[in-house]
């Protein structure tokens, strides 16, 4: 199932910043919490990526990666 969410743009004097809403259904099932840290990375110009930083604890029992 996918979410679909606008990117938002602002400007403030010289500077110009991209903002991307999270939607809240995706945090709660990744046990995203607040101030976590996280990259983007690009994977062709269609796909990007976003990452821990600190990876998570499995949600399957003694499983790593």
């Amino acid at each position: 199932m996918g979410y679909k969410i606008k990117i938002q743009r602002v400007e403030r004097g010289n500077t110009k910043s991209f903002y991307v809403n999270f939607p809240a259904a995706l945090a709660e099932a990744g046990d995203i919490i607040k101030g976590e840290e996280m990259e983007w990375y690009i994977h062709d110009r269609d796909t990007f990526i976003l990452k821990r930083i600190n990876k998570s604890k499995s949600l399957i029992g003694g499983a790593k990666e």
